[in-house]
């Protein structure tokens, strides 16, 4: 499963992200991840989330996104949800065709592997592509 949050900068989307990663943090059985720009949720989530600040690896594309995901699911089998914060400010991406793509390839990897994802991007959601309104 792959959930979208797309909105304005100051629409409220860090604020319902932060309440669904800590929701799922207290109901999931697996681990919960949540990947970050910057470091601002530090103290807003729950202690069982691992909180990954994506400015210190390398991940300015799609490409690398898709390998540092699957490296950290073949570092741990029991991650059930990963959440994505500010994709597009990551990759330093738009909301175009090659997005549309990550998103369907977490689609797949997801039915592949069970872990559920959820992105978040600064984004007025009128700009997102048909392939990316499924997602929404």
């Amino acid at each position: 499963m792959v959930r979208v949050i797309m909105g304005e900068k100051g629409a409220g989307k860090t604020k319902k992200l932060i309440e669904l990663i800590n929701d799922a943090a207290s109901q999931e059985a697996g681990n919960v991840v949540c990947i970050e720009a910057e470091k601002t949720m530090t103290f807003d989530l729950h202690y069982h989330v691992r909180l990954i600040v994506a400015g210190e690896y390398p991940l300015a594309s799609y490409e690398s996104m898709r390998g540092f995901i699957s490296g950290l699911y073949a570092g741990n089998y029991d991650i059930s949800h990963i959440f994505i914060d500010n994709l597009l400010k990551i990759v330093r991406g738009k909301s175009d065709h090659e997005c549309e793509l990550f998103l369907d390839w977490l689609e797949k990897f997801s039915g592949d592997h069970g872990v559920s994802f959820t992105v978040a991007m600064s984004e007025d959601p009128s700009n997102a592509t048909d392939g990316m309104q499924k997602y929404l």
